[in-house]
């Protein structure tokens, strides 16, 4: 089944005599030294849609850049790291593991199927499986370093989790997509020129997106629309929304610039695109 643009009409939309905080909050958990922009991609997409956007790092140097990024937007709130589970449980959605590392380096032997869990993995691993664990009943995207490096026991039921081919590979092994949401209980967004999610009932197509979507920090914009929308959708409308709208404004992009553009102006655009088609 082909993903129909007439299913967003169906997502939320704040009423015109709502206040504060009741179009949704969100955290956002991530970050490394490598990746330290990644979740702020995230933070800078969902800030557009919901109400309140808390922001969560271990990494020091991604909260240095977060305090930067405040001085031009303004719409989120850095929190301390040991208060993260006090902020996770006032959020209706939480998106875990943009900028997060699987490895410390390349020279550490990795790939599809025989990874070697260093150090840096291990942090990763053990800070997704406690919280995962300590908040099952919540709405969550697992995205990047989190799906990378989970068992996927560990998925709490409704999850939304947007792997590309090779990490749903590593996630799943031999098990087909469909197999997966559906022994899982989770929702799979399998990224790609065609993007397919997968529920345990239902299978969608989501078409579109060029090659300037090949650029890092699109699926960091993704992650964070996903989440934003979680907040005050079904999982399975807000991941397939989230995939349309995504490459529906990279398509925009591409009318104007080509593939010349990146996850800023990605992120930019796609407050616009969901004006226009919602």
């Amino acid at each position: 089944m082909i993903f129909d643009k007439e299913e967003l009409k169906k997502l939320y939309k704040p009423d015109n005599d709502s206040s504060g905080e009741d179009n949704g909050q969100i955290t956002v958990i991530g970050g490394s030294h490598l990746f330290h922009g990644a979740p702020l991609f995230a933070v800078k997409v969902a800030s557009r849609i919901v109400d309140m956007v808390f922001f969560s790092t271990p990494e020091k140097s991604v909260g240095s850049v977060a305090e930067q990024m405040k001085s031009k937007l303004l719409s989120f709130v850095w929190i301390p790291w040991e208060e993260t589970g006090d902020y996770i449980e006032k959020s209706e959605a939480v998106l875990i593991g943009p900028g997060f590392m699987r490895f410390k380096s390349e020279k550490v032997p990795h790939g599809e199927r025989h990874h070697v869990c260093d150090e840096v993995c291990q942090v990763t691993r053990s800070i997704t499986e406690e919280f995962l664990k300590k908040f099952p009943n919540k709405r969550w995207v697992i995205d990047a370093g989190s799906l990378q490096t989970i068992d996927p026991v560990w998925i709490p039921e409704n999850a939304i989790i947007t792997p590309n081919k090779k990490e749903f590979e590593i996630l799943f092994g031999d098990l087909s997509p469909k197999e997966a949401a559906k022994k899982y209980k989770c929702i799979i967004v399998l990224k790609g020129p065609s993007t397919f999610v997968y529920s345990g009932e239902k299978e969608m197509e989501v078409r579109g997106g060029n090659a300037g979507m090949t650029k890092g920090g699109t699926g960091d914009v993704m992650a964070g629309l996903t989440a934003a929308l979680l907040a005050k959708n079904e999982p399975l409308l807000a991941a397939a929304s989230a995939a349309f709208i995504t490459k529906a404004a990279g398509d925009e992009l591409y009318k104007k610039v080509g593939v010349n553009y990146n996850s800023d102006d990605l992120a930019d655009k796609i407050p616009e695109v969901i004006a226009s088609l919602t």
